[in-house]
């Protein structure tokens, strides 16, 4: 069986993803959206800003009947205050963010301007008209789409939308993740090990992930590798958008929640051209997606964040899915050309990938000392230097 590219992978997961999208709203305020997803277009309600304003601390004139002499100051103008019409042949003493008074089209800053002894100010600087003003809808008019539906909202959008004056958006509903982990060899942080046993690290790897992706964890704990209790397990999660787990559902002896959910369910094994990571299940169990995650640590980080993450961002309706990256140059010699993608744990030292000496699926010490993945392309071999593609582990982790 030939192994299916990274590309390929992703194209269909996305396929599954907008086939199940998630369409329910909620209306919450600004407060509860850092992190979800616009479920709707923001549409302007107001010009921004609403008049024009003073960009600079200093006074306001009619350009045009200056004629050069200095200028008695008929008003002060403070931020939040309504201005009086300019009056004809004076200036007004304006400071930053106040409204411009009718009349007035110029704002000449504070500092190119001399302030008689008798109360008039001389302008020293040739004037332009318009200078210094924030015209009306200067940002954006009323009407106008100022954030398209499927926004994930950060502090910057959502600053945008109270500047609108909006205290409530409408919100996807979270996705509710259903996180097993598999196999007897698993006890959780804080019980005793036994003989051949290791702590179970994928479940705080992904519930901590998960969230920051706004997702509602549902924690199944650890599946021991028995039918009949996996099965009863697995009964409770039919209110789940999505099954995740780690290991444990490939088709060997042990392997029995892949038995259950092909039970009662579609499953496919993929064998993926990507390194860590080859093996990915995916399909359905009565009816809720499964995405089956390689159970080594470093294998579940790489497959979670170039593959499930963009699938459950594109559920949200979000359509850029993929990850920002930039290009670096080597830090390390690549002789040996692979036969799949690898995606390796590095860091920048000076402008350069510098690669974490033991890149095995089952250390994921090794993401805690990186700061990124760098991509090494299948067939490729790669020298100090050569331009790579580097994903930060910040973005994936956003």
């Amino acid at each position: 069986m030939s192994l299916l590219p990274v590309e390929a992978a992703l194209e269909r997961l996305l396929q599954l993803a907008e086939q199940a999208p998630i369409r329910e709203l909620e209306l919450l305020p600004l407060a509860a959206a850092d992190g979800r997803v616009l479920a709707t277009e923001l549409v302007a309600g107001l010009d921004l800003p609403p008049w024009p304003n003073s960009a600079m601390d200093g006074y306001a004139l009619n350009l045009a009947d200056w004629t050069g002499e200095p200028l008695p100051v008929s008003q002060r103008i403070l931020a939040g205050q309504a201005p009086a019409p300019l009056r004809a042949g004076s200036c007004a003493r304006i400071f930053t963010g106040a409204p411009l008074p009718a009349g007035a089209d110029t704002v000449e800053m504070q500092e190119n301007v001399e302030l008689l002894t008798d109360g008039r100010v001389r302008f020293n600087e040739p004037l332009r008209a318009g200078q210094n003003v924030r015209p009306q809808g200067q940002e954006t008019r009323m009407g106008e789409v100022v954030l398209p539906a499927g926004t994930r909202l950060g502090p910057v959008q959502l600053g945008l939308a109270a500047s609108l004056g909006c205290a409530l958006l409408p919100l996807r509903r979270r996705p509710r993740v259903a996180v097993l982990s598999t196999g007897d060899e698993l006890v959780e942080p804080g019980q005793a090990l036994g003989a051949g046993q290791i702590f179970n690290s994928n479940r705080s790897l992904l519930c901590a992930w998960l969230q920051r992706l706004g997702c509602e964890v549902l924690d199944a704990g650890i599946l021991a590798d028995d039918p009949q209790r996996t099965r009863e397990a697995l009964a409770g999660l039919g209110q789940a958008d999505l099954i995740l787990s780690t290991g444990g559902v490939s088709v060997g002896e042990a392997d029995c929640l892949g038995q259950v959910l092909r039970e009662e369910g579609e499953l496919a094994l993929w064998k993926l051209a990507i390194k860590p990571g080859k093996p990915l299940t995916c399909g359905h169990y009565r009816g809720v997606p499964v995405l089956g995650l390689p159970g080594n640590p470093a294998s579940t980080l790489v497959t979670f964040g170039l593959l499930a993450r963009p699938y459950l961002l594109r559920r949200l309706g979000v359509a850029d899915v993929a990850p920002l990256s930039v290009e670096v140059p080597a830090g390390f010699a690549w002789p040996r050309a692979g036969q799949r993608r690898e995606y390796l744990r590095a860091r920048l030292e000076n402008g350069r990938a510098e690669l974490y000496p033991n890149q095995s699926s089952g250390v994921l010490r090794s993401a805690a000392w990186a700061d990124g993945l760098v991509e090494v392309l299948e067939g490729r071999t790669y020298a100090p230097g050569d331009a790579l593609r580097f994903i930060p582990l910040s973005e994936l982790l956003a």
